[in-house]
């Protein structure tokens, strides 16, 4: 049997997201996705009441697509919080051409103060990347595990910008890893450096 036919749901999200990502959301006008999902803006309404409904969804549905990443990324690594840790920024730096970082980025710099709902979620995803990245870092045995964690947050948010402008890993994002790896070594001690670096080579012999 062949797969199912998106619905028009599925294909007004589906519209919506590819323009959101590519263009922001205030350049794009309802008008816009219902031509792009085939449909019109009466069935848009019917299934989402309003745009910031619409852009909520697609927040949610990025959202999720990030932390399945981030589990498929970090669980084969578990017991291992350097290689997690290498494991994320690998990531960021295998991101094809047409990547225009990280989409909550993206919408948090185009809401204002008042759009609580998108403001909310976008808050809720780098809170909880926040935590996680700290966590990892107190399973590392960092002498600050939180202030760690905050430091690799903010490269990792910052070379999503940078990649921007310098396309396809070029410019300052070719130090990516020499900066989380070096981040990472200034909270360890020697002994702890040792037996990380030792680990690494074993896994990958």
């Amino acid at each position: 049997m062949g797969s199912r036919k998106p619905g028009v749901r599925d294909r007004i999200l589906g519209a919506a997201s590819q323009l959101f990502y590519r263009r922001g959301i205030r350049c794009v006008g309802v008008d816009a996705i219902a031509t792009e999902a085939g449909s019109n803006k009466m069935s848009l309404y019917r299934h989402f009441r309003s745009k910031e409904q619409l852009v909520a969804e697609y927040l949610r549905s990025r959202i999720r697509e990030a932390w399945e990443h981030w589990d498929a990324t970090i669980v084969p690594l578990q017991g291992n919080p350097r290689r997690q840790f290498e494991a994320l920024f690998a990531a960021h730096l295998a991101k094809d051409k047409a990547c225009r970082g990280c989409a909550l980025a993206n919408v948090a710099i185009e809401i204002a103060d008042g759009d609580h709902l998108l403001l909310a979620l976008v808050r809720e995803f780098k809170v909880e990347m926040r935590e996680r990245l700290r966590k990892i870092a107190h399973e590392l045995g960092a002498r600050d595990p939180s202030a760690l964690g905050d430091a690799l947050m903010l490269l990792m948010d910052g070379s999503d910008f940078t990649s921007l402008v310098f396309r396809c890993n070029t410019g300052p994002t070719t130090s990516l890893m020499f900066a989380a790896n070096a981040l990472i070594d200034s909270q360890l001690s020697a002994q702890q450096r040792i037996v990380h670096r030792e680990r690494s080579r074993r896994r990958w012999k």
